[in-house]
């Protein structure tokens, strides 16, 4: 089976890529720096798609703004769609947030556009919402400069990024599902903790600033807000305590996307 992987440089997306590979499918990386833009839809997409079976789409972009984050999500969804169509791809899977319905983040205002775009395509499609990754915690730290660390204060159930990929192969290797269960961790964690341990674990001295987000938004960062709905989804294993004792000791990974 032949699958693309929009976003297939990324932290999620080399996860996929490595998946598909161990599972004897073909993977065919969709990225700018492989010659394909999804953003316009121009060069390389078209010749991407040929011969493909099912497109995983993590593909991503740093904001916090909503309108950057629905234009971004807005085109690249709509590109590939459109050309998923002329190719002929059967099933078109992408990865999504918990929660995005239910906390008004700017960012998130643009994953709600690209489930709009995906429900209003051609192309047989299926939805997996997850949690924030366990890198959550060290996307954060760099979003403030030394020495300080201003943390919201947030309610979440970490997933390691890999079990994110396993399950996105899954589904991408199946039928179309709609909106599948939401994927979670293991245990539910305070962002801030999270922070606190990763410090500690570099050995790293920083100011830990705990900051609720005003009106709606904060209450439902600190509540359930980001957290699965319904107990009967999948969960991941690896908890964030072991997560960071792998990753820090061998100095992985220690912040990629978050939700």
């Amino acid at each position: 089976m032949k699958v693309a992987v929009a976003g297939g440089t990324g932290l999620v997306g080399r996860y996929v890529v490595e998946e598909l590979t161990a599972a004897g499918h073909a993977p065919v990386v969709l990225s700018r720096s492989r010659g394909v833009d999804l953003v316009t839809g121009g060069a390389g997409l078209d010749a991407a798609l040929d011969g493909v079976d099912a497109v995983v789409d993590v593909s991503n972009v740093t904001t916090t703004g909503a309108r950057t984050s629905v234009a971004f999500f807005d085109a690249v969804g709509r590109n590939l769609l459109d050309a998923e169509a002329r190719a002929g791809v059967r099933h078109h899977v992408v990865l999504s947030i918990v929660g995005i319905d239910r906390v008004g983040l700017g960012y998130y205002q643009g994953k709600l556009r690209q489930e709009e775009v995906v429900r209003g395509g051609s192309v047989p499609w299926s939805v997996l919402r997850a949690t924030q990754f366990h890198e959550f915690a060290g996307q954060t730290l760099e979003r403030v400069p030394k020495p300080f660390a201003v943390v919201p204060r947030m309610r979440t159930q970490p997933v390691a990024a890999r079990e994110v990929a396993q399950h996105l192969v899954r589904l991408a290797s199946g039928p179309a599902q709609g909106m599948a269960p939401d994927l979670a961790g293991p245990r539910v964690e305070q962002l801030v903790d999270m922070v606190r341990q990763l410090l500690r674990a570099r050995g790293e001295r920083r100011v830990v600033v705990p900051v609720r987000m005003p009106g709606a938004v904060g209450a439902a960062m600190t509540g359930d807000g980001q957290l699965p709905l319904d107990d009967s989804g999948p969960r991941g294993a690896e908890t964030f305590g072991e997560w960071l004792a792998r990753h820090v000791a061998r100095g992985g990974p220690s912040s990629v996307r978050g939700g």
